[in-house]
């Protein structure tokens, strides 16, 4: 009855890997899930502007791994990694535990990225950009970056209207029902002076057939925004290239031909007649 299922959560084991791995017993688990949401609040909340898209979180007996991917990597490092220790620091603090250890991975193409893409839009509508604008650019650079479709919805009072409303823009395809496309899905919002607007996108980086690590450190549609650029590269050469090949051997000199020979004949006529 029109209940929408989370795009990540139903592609969890098959071509998606949790962003927590850890394992727990009856007594600490409920204790270790609030405190995988606390690093998270935190880390947000903390790296406000180094375009975060995701937290994955490992433990082992004693050790904590905290993994950032992030497309503003230098933000996060800071001056001779400065930054990085002061948040380590903080980070025990926070969780009681001695060791902590914390990893960055940048993110190559940050525009198939849908958290990002989120976040952008949501930071613009909060300068007062007009959010039909945004969008259309953060559709535009997605698809230039080799996203197969993109779908954008804002909802609440946008453009500061007495009424809230939700508006949709997409473009390209995003099915979410064949489990075997890689769909990224965000939901932000943006805190404007009339109050939160919330921003949610799905972003389709093409299908997925081969057998996927479920390494919550891989990268997704990194490879497959790479073979998509070769495919439409080939053909396009390909079908100009095609398309020379028909002007000059097919077209051009059957026209030069026939009228060449029809010109030379028209002339023995008139010869003959005179």
């Amino acid at each position: 009855m029109g209940q929408k299922t989370n795009p990540i959560g139903a592609r969890l084991g098959i071509i998606r890997g949790w962003e927590s791995n850890w394992f727990g017993s009856k007594k600490d688990y409920a204790s270790k899930l609030i405190e995988d949401n606390q690093i998270r609040t935190y880390l947000n909340a903390r790296i406000n502007k180094g375009g975060i898209a995701k937290i994955v979180i490992e433990r082992t007996l004693n050790k904590l791994i905290v993994t950032i991917h992030t497309s503003k990597p230098g933000i996060i490092i800071g001056k001779g990694g400065g930054e990085v220790d002061r948040i380590k620091e903080e980070l025990k603090k926070l969780t009681g535990k001695d060791d902590v250890q914390i990893n960055i991975l940048e993110i190559r193409r940050p525009e198939l990225d849908a958290n990002i893409v989120a976040d952008t839009i949501a930071r613009q509508i909060e300068n007062r950009i007009n959010y039909k604008r945004a969008i259309k650019m953060a559709i535009a650079s997605s698809l230039r970056m080799g996203a197969e479709g993109i779908k954008v919805k804002v909802s609440g009072r946008l453009g500061g209207n007495e009424i809230a409303r939700s508006e949709e823009i997409k473009q390209g395809r995003t099915p979410l029902h064949t489990l075997r496309m890689d769909i990224d899905y965000a939901s932000v919002f943006a805190q404007t002076v009339y109050g939160k607007i919330g921003v949610k996108v799905w972003i389709c980086k093409g299908e997925v057939l081969a057998k996927r690590d479920l390494n919550p450190n891989f990268i997704g549609g990194k490879e497959a925004g790479q073979n998509s650029e070769r495919r439409e590269g080939g053909r396009r050469d390909d079908h100009h290239h095609n398309r020379g090949e028909r002007r000059d051997g097919g077209r051009g000199e059957r026209r030069e031909g026939g009228r060449g020979e029809r010109r030379g004949g028209g002339g023995e006529r008139r010869e003959r007649r005179n």
